[in-house]
């Protein structure tokens, strides 16, 4: 039985994984590069079959009693009118601050954490795999799991170059902290102009509020670590939008240490595993902010995957195999996020007022029943056996 496992990432996905390893008895190390549990981050949607696996790691009260208060989307012209809004409150699901998620899993979690260490080099053989780290020792271990986000390091190490398999959608986005008083409580408040959003996530739980940019872009080849260049971009891309509230916002975004800024990109892989290494979370599958699934594709990802090993007495081809097949079908359905991109930044002014009438149409409440619907008979997730 491979027994002993290095996750790579403590964020959503490396969490949940290593909470159901350790109850299935496996002995899971998580290295983190950062010096402790990020906080902070977007709001995040626990939904569709992700509330079953919260209610079977005990952690379903702590999650409601986190979330966020959100219940609308609202669309605002220059002027900060209302132009149109829709309703995001979906039955049973919990939105939650990501950071808060995180802070949640790892309190819950029994596995040795090794915060302030990241991974620079592995070697896998018959046996197992070395590991190098960046300050520690090397040491080996049976499996190696990759959860450490779109830019991952396993994924680039173990399958090859980030230009394999990252997908560009066409566009960029950042957040950052914001004042909560330039946007209405327990909303989403957006701006559009012709490929361009600036918007305000304001939870009436929550003292800080979260700023949103997102704008049309070919890919700008830039390094996801040069965070002087992203401010740049972002400040080129909206200094001269003087609507609605985009100048307070993007003075406030620019001025947070915090500024988080990325692609709006997908990985496509044929495989998310080779030999003992494999990958989950958005290493594996990302499929961007606009599906609002990342959560959810980490969760369900997490306990399928932890799941299929301990079924198979940790053979790990034999779970790997399992896991893929059980769970390629929701990452598929989830990367469809071209609908989302339209409805946040319309390219052109004659898109916006198509969705601001949209909108407005009475169709959106039963258009979400029926995807409610259709998740409902899908097959409910297997019961695995915990460790005696």
């Amino acid at each position: 039985m491979n027994q002993r496992i290095l996750i790579a990432g403590a964020s959503i996905a490396g969490l949940a994984t290593a909470y159901w390893l350790t109850e299935y008895g496996f002995d899971v190390t998580v290295a983190e590069r950062a010096p402790s549990p990020r906080a902070g981050g977007n709001g995040v949607d626990v939904r569709g079959h992700a509330i079953a696996v919260v209610e079977r790691m005990d952690l379903t009260e702590s999650v409601r009693a986190a979330a966020a208060d959100v219940r609308a989307m609202r669309f605002v012209d220059a002027a900060g009118r209302t132009t149109a809004s829709i309703p995001i409150d979906e039955p049973g699901a919990v939105e939650i601050m990501r950071g808060d998620l995180v802070s949640l899993l790892h309190r819950q979690s029994r596995a040795d954490h090794r915060f302030g260490d990241g991974i620079r080099g592995l070697r896998q053989d018959a046996d197992g795999v070395t590991v190098d780290f960046e300050h520690g020792p090397s040491e080996r271990f049976d499996l190696v799991i990759g959860a450490d986000g779109m830019h991952s390091t396993v994924r680039r190490l173990a399958f090859g170059p980030a230009s394999r398999f990252v997908r560009h959608q066409g566009h960029y986005f950042a957040f950052a902290n914001a004042d909560a008083q330039l946007g209405e409580d327990a909303a989403v408040t957006m701006f559009n102009t012709p490929g361009k959003m600036a918007g305000l996530y304001r939870s009436g739980n929550h003292a800080q509020a979260k700023a949103y940019f997102i704008f049309r872009s070919p890919d700008l080849d830039h390094d996801h670590r040069d965070t002087d260049r992203q401010r740049r971009l972002i400040r080129d891309a909206f200094q001269n939008e003087t609507g609605w509230r985009v100048p307070e916002l993007l003075d406030t975004a620019l001025a947070d240490p915090d500024l988080y800024f990325d692609a709006l990109a997908q990985v496509q892989m044929d495989s998310w595993s080779n030999g003992r290494i494999a990958l989950i979370g958005d290493a594996a599958w990302c499929a961007s902010p606009a599906s609002g699934a990342g959560a959810e594709l980490a969760l369900v990802g997490a306990y399928r995957l932890a799941g299929e090993l301990a079924s198979s007495h940790g053979e790990h081809r034999t779970a790997f195999a399992r896991f893929e097949t059980a769970h390629r079908g929701l990452v598929r359905q989830k990367q469809q996020i071209a609908p989302n991109v339209r409805l946040m930044v319309p390219k052109t002014d004659i898109g916006r007022r198509v969705r601001n009438t949209l909108a407005r149409l009475p169709i959106l409440g039963p258009l979400g029943a029926l995807e409610r619907l259709a998740q409902t008979r899908t097959r409910p997730l297997p019961e695995y056996t915990r460790a005696a």
